[in-house]
């Protein structure tokens, strides 16, 4: 008799592996507002590496400039944003030159990295004058 059980014994195993695995699963979902400070981190990172070329900094800028301008454009139209307290939403509403960076450097008349170093408080004097050194 225990011969009759152990073949079904590991696709009883594999389906309650796979249906846990559902069950425990949920799919990754990103709103509007992660999605634009996703982008704006990486034009953030690409204007500040120093190991690729500039032209290779331009070209990859203004792709990111152009996708965070649509991005900013969805978050500031985004109805279901009305009336969410969630952390991410609170935080950019109250930093919006922080936030719409693209928006905020068209609007004070600054280059997008020049508007980012001054709301975080520094300035590119700051940045030159800096010594690099390895931790």
């Amino acid at each position: 008799m225990k011969h009759r059980f152990i073949p079904l014994l590991p696709t009883a195993a594999l389906a309650v592996g796979i249906a846990v695995a559902v069950a425990v699963a949920s799919p990754a979902v990103a709103g509007s507002v992660e999605n634009m400070e996703r982008e704006r981190a990486i034009l953030i990172e690409t204007l500040l590496k120093d190991e690729i070329t500039p032209e290779e900094r331009h070209a990859k800028a203004t792709v990111a400039k152009r996708r965070l301008v649509d991005l900013e454009r969805i978050v500031l139209r985004d109805k279901s944003l009305v009336g969410h307290d969630t952390p991410a939403v609170k935080r950019a509403f109250a930093n919006y030159d922080l936030s719409f960076l693209v928006h905020a450097a068209a609007e004070s008349r600054t280059l997008i990295l020049d508007h980012w170093l001054d709301q975080v408080g520094m300035s590119t004097q700051d940045i030159m004058a800096a010594a690099q050194r390895r931790r």
